[in-house]
């Protein structure tokens, strides 16, 4: 995507942004973009993070019983009646 625009593109980029911002508040900018980019990568690594942990815990609760737990339970009868 960038290699199209090639250094004569960028320099026209950083020319129009100089006259649209004015050198002072072109730092300013840079750092509310960056500080943009790092919000949106932590509230996606949040929702990720959520799914991860609400599909392991679904996981969990379909994994079967456990033998110890099945041994205290009270045996079934299986046999037929008389």
């Amino acid at each position: 995507m960038l290699s199209s625009i090639g250094p004569t593109g960028f320099i026209l980029l950083a020319v129009i942004a100089l006259l649209l911002f004015g050198p002072n508040k072109l730092p300013e900018l840079g750092r509310a973009v960056g500080r943009t980019f790092r919000e949106f990568k932590e509230g996606a690594r949040d929702i990720i993070s959520d799914d991860d942990t609400s599909s392991r815990k679904e996981q969990e609760k379909a994994k079967p019983v456990a033998a110890d737990t099945m041994a205290a339970e009270k045996p079934v009868d299986k046999r037929l009646p008389e």
